[in-house]
């Protein structure tokens, strides 16, 4: 395994990062898998040399946080491991259960540590950019939270480069902890973020991870996978002839190179 920093952190990653999108309980989405099918990933990935894991609480709506958490402690050390978690999809019904408020942050760090079953999360990132709470507000806390050593870092995930541009400029005003990481979406069916953002990015210092390698499903070219037929998500962003044809040129080539 290479392991390189993440930015201009002082921060060591894996190249390669777990997802845990699929961990958690089916009871959520039918692919999901639950604590049992989980541990084997976890651990596979771990003895590989993987010290970085992403999570969410959005996932399987917290319950992803405690399984993970759960496996994290029985096969970890927790200062080997980098933790990431995210906030900002809603956690319920209640008014104030999703965004980026001062309220729900505060309250989504320490829900997600509840669940972890951990101290500090390495990495908090927002899962999005809320266009209706201020910048301000959303970095201050933060910023906060940082201080609080509820997480050593933050990082950012899906967005305009001009909203990332924002954040960045609005934590260098005020002197608060900028974003280390920013979390995007890339693979052979979606390049656009090579556009703009990975080359503000790279001249930011900002480290980038990706999700979606797989375009969800789609390059794997298994159109029965229970993912590609539930995922409605799959439908909705790769459901066009471009991204079909993408997959099966993928295919060709994975033959003639023998390997799935």
């Amino acid at each position: 395994m290479e392991y390189i920093r993440l930015g201009q952190s002082g921060l060591k990653v894996s190249r390669l990062c777990l997802g845990t999108m699929n961990m958690g309980t089916p009871q959520w989405k039918p692919w999901i898998f639950d604590e049992a099918r989980s541990e084997p990933i976890v651990r596979h990935a771990l003895e590989a040399g993987v010290n970085f894991i992403d999570l969410a609480d959005f996932y399987s709506t917290g319950v992803g946080e405690e399984v993970v958490g759960r496996i994290l402690k029985r096969l970890a050390r927790r200062e080997e491991i980098v933790v990431t978690t995210k906030v900002g999809y809603d956690m319920g019904a209640y008014q104030n259960a999703g965004g980026h408020s001062r309220k729900h942050i505060m309250d989504g760090i320490d829900g997600s540590l509840t669940r972890l079953g951990m101290d500090y999360v390495d990495i908090y990132m927002l899962h999005f950019f809320d266009v209706n709470t201020p910048v301000e507000e959303t970095m201050g806390a933060l910023n906060d939270i940082v201080r609080a050593g509820k997480a050593r870092y933050i990082g950012v995930s899906t967005m305009y480069t001009w909203q990332f541009a924002k954040i960045m400029q609005v934590c260098e005003r005020n002197g608060w902890h900028k974003p280390i990481n920013m979390q995007l979406q890339l693979n052979l069916a979606y390049r656009e973020e090579e556009r703009e953002m990975i080359p503000y990015c790279q001249d930011q210092g900002v480290g980038v991870s990706v999700f979606s390698p797989l375009a969800r499903g789609l390059l794997t070219s298994d159109a029965n996978s229970t993912r590609n037929q539930t995922d409605f998500f799959t439908a909705q962003m790769y459901g066009d002839d471009v991204s079909r044809e993408i997959a099966a040129s993928v295919a060709r080539v994975a033959a003639r190179r023998g390997v799935s």
